[in-house]
């Protein structure tokens, strides 16, 4: 599991390490990891050009004292200080001694234009807003550059709690990050600046709470459901889709293709496009009683392709059994309908769907997704998928520990994939996981068996859905 934690906590539990160990020792245990990172970045350290950008908190220091040990393996180091009255005394003395040199942000030009390699360590976890002054015109220099960017915790502009840019912001090609990562390093926006991330282990002591989680592999195999040898096709659960209308017909089909790859024992179908599902998928239950008629189900997945039928949208959530809610479901859901049921509830919007139900413009969502989807947790009591190039999953009340998912690729961006991600989801529900857990394992296998069906091509939702089975697979593997 990886886990990040927000500034309040890691600034805690820094002060508790420092408390405990020699003053300085949790900043040259940062400052050795940044280096040796720095140093694999650029393979060979002698003679390569080092440009730090020091602004005046610790993630200066870290870079100054970082760049100190570069500069004691060769490397010609350049500081450039924002602030020369403000930066850390003993980190540039450290610096020099050791053969680097200084420049102000005004001569900065030309030593970026040569850099091997950038370190950015011009604000750190507490910035807000986005830069400010000399440093936009540094993070433009440095953009233009053809150096390798590596930024010192977080990259400079970006918001650690919550993954926004607000404005100017350095782009890394990596961050290295101390003592646990920061919730904005797996979110986006802020995601796409940060590059790849290592994390640095600097001994900190963190409460067993974190912001946010991601799943790896292992979690996912833990919780994948495996029949045991009694199992039944009703044992392992059914799962009811209400989907479909004559005009989409196909979101139906793609429903039942996630549905039937997820792990339930049967599938039951109720909606005008029965014979379509039929023609595609035999195996399935159709039924045109609606779903009071349908017969027993675990779970019910209702909406995607659905147009105007409010009614059984109204009839599924009326129901005793956990619901998924997709698609044209969410705008058809009464509030109140949703925030009444007993049973668990996981709406999955995309950003536009999003926006529609808290009334904002889609852009507003986009830039904060973590506040957007704790909102729209809090505001239907439902666990809320937001979907999107990090996925994220909220219980329900927008407490609590937020999912995140990264493995998806951007040839998901395709027509129907939100609807085979509904039924694998849902097929998970009924399964017997949780809101949560259904939510974010059927992402996590979506997006993975995204990547396996596209390989780096164009891919549509029918692909995705055939390629679930190689994900699980690799999943179960441990690959």
């Amino acid at each position: 599991m990886r886990t990040a934690y927000c500034v309040d906590t890691v600034r805690a539990a820094e002060r508790e390490s420092m408390a405990r160990l020699p003053e300085g020792a949790l900043m040259q245990r940062a400052a050795a990891g940044l280096a040796a990172a720095c140093a694999d970045a650029l393979g060979r350290v002698y003679g390569r050009r080092v440009v730090l950008l020091v602004g005046s908190g610790d993630n200066g220091a870290d870079a100054l004292y970082a760049g100190a040990r570069l500069a004691r393996r060769g490397a010609g180091v350049t500081a450039v200080l924002l602030a020369p009255e403000r930066t850390h005394a003993g980190a540039l003395d450290a610096l020099l001694r050791a053969g680097g040199r200084t420049v102000a942000p005004g001569d900065a030009g030309e030593p970026v234009r040569r850099a091997d390699l950038v370190l950015d360590g011009i604000v750190g976890i507490g910035g807000r807003g986005g830069l400010r002054g000399d440093a936009v015109e540094l993070a433009a220099l440095v953009a233009e550059s053809r150096a390798v960017v590596v930024a010192v915790d977080l990259p400079s502009g970006v918001e650690a709690d919550t993954g926004e840019v607000r404005g100017a912001a350095v782009r890394a090609d990596l961050t290295v990050t101390f003592g646990t990562h920061k919730p904005g390093l797996l979110i986006d926006p802020a995601r796409e600046y940060a590059g790849s991330v290592r994390l640095v282990d600097i001994g900190l002591e963190l409460p067993d709470a974190p912001e946010l989680e991601a799943l790896q592999h292992a979690d996912v195999a833990r919780l994948l459901p495996t029949p045991a040898a009694e199992s039944d096709k009703y044992r392992r659960g059914v799962v009811g889709i209400a989907a479909g209308s004559a005009r989409y017909p196909g979101a139906a089909v793609l429903a039942v293709a996630g549905a039937l790859r997820g792990g339930a024992g049967a599938v039951r179908y109720v909606g005008p496009a029965g014979e379509a599902v039929l023609a595609r998928f035999p195996e399935t239950l159709v039924s045109d009683q609606g779903p009071k008629g349908a017969g027993r189900v675990q779970t019910w997945v209702v909406g995607p392709g659905a147009g105007d039928d409010a009614g059984v949208v109204a009839q599924v959530l009326a129901s005793e059994v956990p619901v998924l809610v997709d698609a044209d479901g969410l705008r058809l859901a009464e509030a109140g309908a949703v925030r009444g049921r007993t049973a668990p509830t996981l709406m999955t919007p995309h950003a536009g769907e999003a926006a529609a139900l808290l009334g904002v413009s889609r852009e507003e969502v986009e830039a904060g997704r973590l506040a957007a989807v704790r909102e729209l947790a809090s505001r239907y009591g439902a666990a809320v998928l937001l979907k999107g190039s990090t996925t994220l999953v909220a219980e329900a009340g927008g407490g609590g520990v937020v999912r995140v998912n990264a493995t998806g690729t951007g040839w998901l961006a395709t027509a129907g994939s939100g609807d085979v991600l509904s039924g694998l989801a849902g097929s998970l529900l009924a399964s017997g996981l949780g809101a949560v857990d259904a939510g974010s394992v059927g992402a996590y296998l979506h997006g993975l068996a995204g990547r396996f069906a596209a390989q780096g091509a164009p891919v549509g939702a029918g692909d995705v859905a055939g390629a679930v089975g190689e994900a699980w697979r690799d999943v179960v593997r441990g690959d």
